[in-house]
């Protein structure tokens, strides 16, 4: 026999596997699947009885059955250094970036807060199945040289920026339009493009930022033309009122960062609760992302996302986290509150579109869709494997899944951190829950039953 696939090098993990095709309306089911990965990609995905012939021998293959694998989460809004002001009582968003999130910010001059804060941040979004962030540090340069160097340690797809801001905020957290521009320039030169580490430009929200500020952000954008761009827009109300004051000559929220050439493929924007038609007609035209902060919007108030009136508009959308405004690390509580926000909108997501917008949606508006979201021969082998019987609930609950549908919205509305069995980063195991035990098995070896199967069969 010709065994086609050299075992130097290969990752090879054998489970039910589920992913996309071009859109939700695609999804790939594999109920024996392998997938083969080598030099952080992925080789060949298919079924097992078809690849397996072709793998050298000495290839040891992981069993995670019945276990799921999709590609790892994507979370494309999410703030670094708040991870110690989630779940602060009690205002909505001006009051709680005052009162908890710039105080908090203010301790990040110290190097070693930073440090602390991105262990942890990246160790909990592994822990969640998360692989790929878009993350806003503070307005300190060390915060994002901490991030991205504690990122490129976990070979980890981390976009990130250092905060821009220069007015409405505390003395310790301002800098100047010149001292953005420069600090920024030189953290794109040292850090951008390296492994997989990319910059996001990131002026924190039009309140917080002079238009000098905002015209020397636009210049970044200009010399960086593919380079992605981070920021907030029309989240509350009040906040709306505000940049309405500080830019009276705006048509519209939108205007202002339309003006300075903010707004365009690859451009982020947090929330978008409140827009007008004229400003989902420029972000559909301009090409630029939505971002849903479920558990965030619902915390602080804010409002409720209009899904359906975005995408019919042709807006690009996201779903994210948005932590610490948002309450949870867990991509899969995020989608499941996402979930119940559509339908006090009297609109429906099913499972199947939930988890295509943590992936492959969630890779789009990030504009790496051609890099990670799916599990496909040449992207990158960030994957997620999910335990759809992790707790005793959920077990009970599975006993009467009906089909794969009802499996996996069960597994959407239930699941949090502990149905992550395995997080795997460019091919290599990140994360193992604790217990899971997962035996390499050559190819050939008979299959006695994967972990999960054991515990259900005790618990019986």
């Amino acid at each position: 026999m010709n065994h086609e696939i050299a075992a130097e090098g290969i990752t090879a993990l054998r489970a039910r596997i589920f992913t996309f095709g071009a859109d939700a309306a695609q999804p790939i089911h594999h109920p024996d699947g392998l997938v083969v990965m080598r030099g952080g990609l992925i080789e060949r995905v298919g079924d097992y009885a078809e690849i397996a012939p072709l793998l050298d021998p000495a290839v040891r293959v992981t069993d995670h059955r019945p276990n799921i694998v999709m590609a790892g989460f994507i979370d494309p809004h999410l703030h670094m250094p708040q991870t110690q002001v989630i779940a602060s009582y009690g205002t909505e968003l001006l009051d709680w970036l005052s009162k908890y999130t710039f105080p908090e910010e203010s301790r990040y001059h110290d190097r070693a807060v930073c440090d602390a804060a991105s262990r942890f941040l990246l160790d909990t979004l592994l822990r969640n199945g998360t692989t790929t962030a878009a993350a806003y540090c503070t307005s300190h340069p060390q915060s994002v040289e901490s991030l991205f160097e504690e990122a490129a340690r976990r070979n980890m797809r981390i976009t990130a920026g250092k905060v821009m801001m220069d007015r409405n905020a505390p003395a310790s957290l301002t800098d100047t339009p010149e001292r953005a521009y420069d600090e920024s320039r030189a953290l794109i030169q040292r850090f951008d493009g390296v492994g997989r580490l990319s910059y996001a430009i990131t002026p924190r929200f039009a309140p917080t930022s002079t238009e000098a500020q905002l015209e020397v952000a636009g210049a970044l954008a200009a010399e960086n033309p593919d380079m992605a761009i981070q920021t907030h827009l029309s989240e509350n109300q009040a906040e709306i009122a505000f940049v309405a004051e500080l830019f009276p000559w705006a048509r519209d929220y939108l205007d202002v960062y339309e003006r300075f050439g903010l707004v365009r493929r690859g451009a982020l924007f947090g929330h978008c609760i409140h827009l007008t038609e004229r400003e989902r007609a420029s972000m559909a035209e301009r090409r630029a992302s939505a971002i849903f902060c479920p558990t965030s919007n619902l915390f602080l108030g804010s409002g409720l996302f209009d899904r359906q009136g975005l995408q019919g508009a042709g807006v690009i959308t996201g779903i994210a986290t948005d932590i610490g405004g948002g309450t949870s690390y867990s991509m899969l509580v995020t989608a499941a509150e996402g979930y119940k926000v559509l339908a006090l909108r009297g609109e429906r997501m099913t499972a199947v579109e939930a988890f295509y917008w943590m992936t492959a949606g969630n890779a789009e508006a990030m504009n790496l869709g051609d890099r990670i979201g799916r599990i496909a021969p040449g992207m990158e082998a960030d994957l997620v494997v999910l335990d759809p019987q992790a707790t005793p609930e959920m077990r009970h609950r599975m006993q009467r899944a009906g089909n794969l549908d009802d499996e996996l919205f069960a597994l959407l509305m239930m699941g949090d951190d502990r149905a992550i069995a395995a997080t795997y980063v460019g091919g290599h195991a990140a994360y193992l829950r604790r217990g899971t035990g997962l035996p390499a098995r050559q190819h050939g070896e008979a299959y006695a039953g994967s972990p999960a199967e054991e515990a259900a069969q005790a618990q019986q």
